[in-house]
């Protein structure tokens, strides 16, 4: 499960670019995690703070991401 430090997160935006299904969504007070979130985890070292963690363990093969 990915989970985002409010505490942390300095709202830049990064993270939200680089998720395949869009699951990341920005406002101008939080970062929030959708429903449709696949815990793929390339997110994670997107943050320049260090405020997403979670993901699959390293080994598990992630969704393809059909458009």
């Amino acid at each position: 499960m990915i989970r985002i430090d409010p505490d942390t997160c300095v709202l830049c935006g990064l993270c939200t670019g680089v998720c395949p299904p869009n699951a990341l969504e920005l406002t101008p007070t939080a970062l929030m995690v959708l429903p449709n979130c696949t815990d793929c985890g390339l997110c994670v070292p997107y943050c320049p703070v260090g405020a997403i963690s979670g993901g699959r363990p390293k080994g598990h093969q992630a969704r393809r991401f059909v458009e």
